[in-house]
């Protein structure tokens, strides 16, 4: 496996691949790899003969408040992850490698983006967009692999290459949960042993609900309500939002029928965290 900084020889080394007949698979992160990123580059190193790791905590998804100088990073970490996973490159640039000092083009995108969170995080899809845009545009592969975990994302990267018309197939994949049942997260590095404790609430909270759904409960009032009170057994947490939307749309519902997400955004302390469910054709995905 090989570490590449610039755009220029991550292009060279993938043109070269696909010269071979070779094809590729990306799977983008902010790096910090755990076994949620470990399974996405496993799948795409099953289905692909090439497989591509961006590793790139990307500032335009970040507000001014928000923890981008200490998000972790640990390079060596990643790539003994993404080798025994089957990457063949970490691409790992500078944020001068990704982005002109005075660049002013960015990827935006309406409707889908205002709901969850981007009600109380307005400019971080126009940063996930424009990254994931360059990184299409600079590895062009064949298929990208992203996590269920961040569904909202996940619906938001399949609408974009559809309107945009990438010949990229996107590829959804699993939540991956600790032993308890919290949901895989660069962040949980961030709690505490009390707050690592308190942060169960969330996937608590989901299976509560998940079994009045599967009981017949469909009024969303009446769902959200559980989720709620659920969560405020919890000191520690303090909601940002428990919502129930139609999935792939991101639309708030009345009732909890058809295709949809269940999706909570919660601070344990000072960590957001975010964890969900999706049915589709009344069975969970």
């Amino acid at each position: 496996m090989k570490i590449v900084n610039t755009i220029e020889e991550v292009r060279a080394i993938v043109k070269e691949w696909k010269d071979n007949g070779l094809s590729v698979g990306l799977v983008p992160t902010m790096g910090y790899l755990h076994e949620g990123h470990a399974s996405l580059i496993k799948k795409a190193s099953q289905e692909n003969d090439r497989v591509v790791v961006s590793d790139f905590v990307n500032p335009t998804q970040f507000a001014p408040n928000e923890d981008f100088e200490s998000y972790p990073r640990d390079i060596a970490h990643d790539c003994a992850i993404a080798e025994e996973n089957g990457a063949d490159i970490i691409f790992n640039p500078s944020a001068e490698e990704m982005y002109d000092s005075n660049a002013t083009t960015f990827v935006n995108m309406t409707g889908i983006t205002e709901e969850l969170c981007g009600k109380t995080r307005p400019t971080h899809f126009k940063g996930v967009c424009t990254v994931v845009t360059k990184l299409f545009n600079i590895v062009t592969p064949d298929r990208a692999y992203f996590g269920q975990k961040d569904a909202q994302q996940l619906a938001i990267i399949m609408k974009m290459v559809k309107e945009l018309n990438f010949g990229i197939e996107i590829v959804p994949c699993p939540i991956i949960r600790e032993f308890d049942g919290l949901a895989k997260s660069s962040r949980n590095t961030y709690l505490s042993t009390e707050e690592r404790k308190a942060a169960l609430i969330l996937n608590k909270s989901l299976n509560e609900v998940k079994k009045m759904i599967f009981d017949g409960e469909k009024d969303t009032s009446v769902l959200k309500a559980k989720l709620t009170q659920v969560i405020h057994t919890e000191p520690l947490a303090k909601i940002d939002y428990a919502e129930i939307v139609s999935f792939p749309d991101i639309v708030p519902l009345t009732y909890a029928k058809g295709d949809f997400l269940v999706a909570v955004a919660v601070y344990i302390g000072r960590t957001r965290l975010i964890d969900n469910f999706i049915i589709e054709n009344g069975t969970e995905k």
